[in-house]
């Protein structure tokens, strides 16, 4: 099977590129820097184009032929309306990697499947990713467009999965081993899904060159459901402290600090429940095994690696230390 992937070396797609080529699957990656991935003695062959530039893409293609393509990066419609034309007739299988914020948002019926309705008002994210959903299934309907379209949700390895101060940061962490409070939204009773990319990996695999997962959409997630109190509490015994926890209304967080008005209310604060039978279905052998109390020992060790890594900024100390004294 010949696999390409536009991107593949992010958080999520660094654990399947390295899933796909210890199967044996002939990958390429096609990246604006020319960065490489190998596994096990085998490596993946580059494409060093910006999929920005259609006109060098085009060129860059010349005349392969995929059995699947997968963009990572594609994020809005017109993101689609270019690899459409990229990719049809050149591609079998094309997969866009979408987003479990698309579902229903406020209030979605739990447990969530992929027949649960698509809207979020509060994060342009979200809705930019419904829309490119929408031309993708047009397209399939219409012109017979070999689309696949796989949800994430919030996926882990070497980005830090709480709600403030965390992500590529590690503001929060440096604050849990100073012993300093942190915030968690609402109080922290909410539940939520978290997914290491090497599970999201396992369940992902699956999917490549399935004719029955043509016009699909599939999410692929954990089946572990914690509260966000249990989430930072595991996240700080990960370290050998005890996380000093401040709750703070979701509402009042975003009147202090707009950007998190479609991550909170259109995301992390919202009771999120997956039920992942359709992936379990066309690929049985998928189950998640890596436990969140497991998977950050991982994440934050990679974190220690580098100090390079451990970015602490200042103005989320700052936004931390006003909203504790509220």
């Amino acid at each position: 099977m010949k696999v390409l992937f536009i991107g593949g070396t992010g958080n999520i797609s660094t654990s399947v590129s390295r899933l796909v080529l210890a199967a044996g699957i002939d990958l390429w990656l096609l990246n604006r820097s020319g960065a490489g991935i190998g596994v096990e003695g085998r490596a993946a062959k580059v494409i060093q184009a910006s999929i920005h530039n259609e006109a060098e893409v085009e060129s860059a293609l010349n005349n392969h032929r995929w059995d699947v393509v997968v963009n990572w990066v594609a994020f809005d419609e017109a993101d689609i309306e270019r690899d459409i034309r990229l990719f049809q007739g050149r591609t079998a299988q094309y997969v866009f990697i979408s987003s479990a914020s698309c579902y229903q948002n406020p209030n979605p019926l739990l447990p969530i499947t992929e027949e649960t309705p698509l809207g979020n008002p509060y994060w342009d994210y979200s809705r930019n990713k419904i829309r490119a959903e929408e031309r993708l299934m047009r397209a399939h309907v219409e012109a017979d467009f070999p689309v696949t379209i796989v949800r994430p949700s919030h996926t882990y390895a070497t980005v830090i999965p709480i709600t403030i101060g965390g992500w590529d940061q590690y503001t929060t962490i440096n604050r849990i081993k100073q012993g300093l409070p942190i915030v968690v939204q609402d109080d922290g009773t909410s539940l939520w899904t978290l997914t290491h990319a090497d599970d999201f990996a396992n369940g992902f695999i699956g999917l490549l060159g399935k004719k029955q997962a043509l016009g699909e959409a599939y999410h692929i997630t954990s089946d572990e459901v914690l509260s966000w109190n249990k989430i930072y509490q595991l996240t700080a015994q990960s370290l050998g402290c005890e996380a000093k926890i401040i709750h703070v209304d979701s509402k009042v967080i975003c009147e202090h600090d707009q950007e998190y008005i479609g991550t909170l209310l259109g995301d992390k604060a919202v009771n999120t429940v997956f039920d992942n039978s359709k992936i379990k279905a066309i690929n049985p052998s998928f189950k998640a095994k890596v436990a969140y109390e497991d998977g950050i020992k991982k994440t934050l060790a990679w974190f220690e690696g580098n100090k390079d890594h451990q970015i602490i900024d200042d103005n989320t100390n700052a936004l931390i230390e006003k909203l504790i004294r509220l």
